[in-house]
Order: C-alpha cells, then structure tokens, then sequence
C-alpha cells in the first residue's frame, strides 16, 4: 500500500519545500535560524504538519489575529496562586485560564498575552522551553521563570495510596484535554508501564481547585494535584515531581503598565511571604529569561 504524504505526520525538508515552493536550501536555512519549528531526529530535520500548518497561519494575511493586537489577557494553566497574585496585584490583567496548551492556542491567535505553561517534553526531559522554541521560533514573545511547585498525589486520609500504580486500585480525577497536569499524568503512567485506560477516571475538572475539591468531596478517591491544595483541604500528600510553572509573555506587551505592575507585585515582600507561608511552592530566579523568540 503507498504511503500517502499528505496524511503524514511529520514532514521531511524536501516536502516543506514543496508546500513554501522554496528551495531546500531555504528550508534550511529558516530551521537554522529558528524561523520555523522543526525536530531533529537521528540527525534528520523533520517538520510536525501541524506546527507548520500553525506557522503559516500565523505569518498569513486576512482574519488571523496577530499577537501583541489584542487587550490583555493571561491564560493557559490554572494555578491559585498566580490567581491570586493577579488578583492582588491589581494590575487588572483578565484571566482565563483554560490548560496550558489551550493557552498556546490562544497566544498563538492572539486571544492572550500571557499564558501559564508546565509541559514536560518526554524526549529531552526539559520543561516548557523544548515546546515553546518548536511553536514560537521567531515569534515576538519571551518565556519566564515564574515560581515552581511541588506536584504528586493527593488522597483522603485513610486511602491506601503510596505510589502511581496505586491508582489503579481507585477511583481517578481526570483534567480536561490539554491541561499540563494530564499531559504529565499520562507520561508518567507509560513510564511505568501502565496502562491509562485501565485508570478509572471518575471525575473530570477543568482547575486545580477543583481536581483536589472532588478528593475532598468523596467524587474520586485521589489527584495528580498540587501540594499547597492538599494542605489547605487536609487531604494526603505523596511528591511525584516538582515543575516549573512558567509566564510565556507577548513580547510587546512585556513594557505595558499592566504587566509591569504584576511583575512589582511578585518582587514585592507580600508576594514572596506569601510563597513562604505556602507549603508546595518556590520561587527560583523570578522573571529569568528562559526562552526568547
């Protein structure tokens, strides 16, 4: 049976070419610079479809929004305290937040300015970065360090948890498709050789708060949930990992007062009392540079 290219995956230099109608050489050249997103394998340059697909939208005329033309919004993956650090910094900045690809999605049409982001990549075992410089190459954003957190399981007093595999055992709280929790979740399932779709997933919750208040509530008997939340609810807690949660920032919004105000309310000793008072989180670097389009 032939293989057909237009249901490929992943795309070689020759067929990128083909669909720019430019010169291999070009292609080439724009990966080298990191003006489109590619993955090197075995030494081979390769292109996600979709990822170029996106990249073409974006540098396309017509009704696609382009980033840095919209009013201030911050998405991507939930957090309580970056809730409530928007919330008391005054800073007006509107939040949505939705997963941390959701967030991408929007930055990348220009329906965000600010997006949350925690995504492990399996084959580099980096954080945030590898994803971002795939979708962002030659964009006009920046992504920061933020705070970083301690994520693992949470459970009711009294359940027999006490590792991954456990889970197999109860009852589950499922995120929604795209959050960076699930994404991880399902990571660390295949690391173990488990397999998800013997995971009973009871319930389902699009934030943080909610994924440990159905624990707490007895809808599910444990989360892949943050450490702060289980405390605050008096449930169990076993470390799995800590992550990173980052800030990817439209770069042209970085200077605006909004985001500016936020970024003097996290240097401020409210904020960082704030972060001491709470088990689960730590602040390494804030506002370092980690990627920059």
């Amino acid at each position: 049976m032939t293989e057909n290219p237009d249901t490929n995956e992943y795309l070689t230099t020759r067929e990128v070419a083909e669909l720019l109608r430019l010169k291999e050489r070009k292609v080439y050249d724009l990966a080298a610079e990191k003006l489109i997103p590619c993955t090197r394998a075995t030494g081979k340059l390769l292109f996600s479809r979709e990822a170029v697909n996106r990249w073409l939208a974006r540098h396309s005329t017509g009704d696609t929004v382009p980033l840095g033309s919209v009013s201030a919004l911050i998405a991507g993956s939930h957090d309580p305290l970056l809730e409530w650090a928007v919330r008391e910094s005054q800073c007006g900045i509107p939040s949505m937040f939705d997963g941390s690809l959701d967030g991408l999605k929007k930055l990348e049409k220009g329906k965000a300015t600010i997006i949350a982001v925690h995504l492990y990549d399996a084959e580099t075992h980096e954080w945030n970065v590898p994803l971002v410089a795939n979708n962002f190459s030659g964009e006009s954003v920046v992504l920061v360090r933020w705070v970083r957190r301690q994520r693992g399981l949470v459970f009711r007093p009294g359940t027999k948890i006490k590792q991954l595999k456990d889970m197999l055992k109860h009852r589950v709280v499922a995120r929604q498709s795209g959050a960076g929790s699930q994404l991880l979740l399902e990571h660390l399932l295949q690391e173990q050789r488990i397999d998800p779709a013997k995971i009973n997933f009871s319930a389902t919750a699009r934030s943080e708060m909610d994924a440990v208040l159905a624990v707490a509530e007895e809808q599910a008997d444990c989360v892949l949930g943050l450490q702060s939340l289980a405390i605050q609810h008096q449930l169990n807690f076993v470390p799995i990992v800590e992550e990173p949660l980052d800030l990817l920032v439209d770069r042209r919004f970085f200077f605006e007062t909004q985001m500016q105000c936020f970024m003097s309310f996290c240097r401020s000793e409210v904020f960082t009392s704030r972060v001491e008072a709470l088990e689960g989180y730590r602040v390494d670097r804030l506002f370092a540079v980690r990627f920059n389009g």
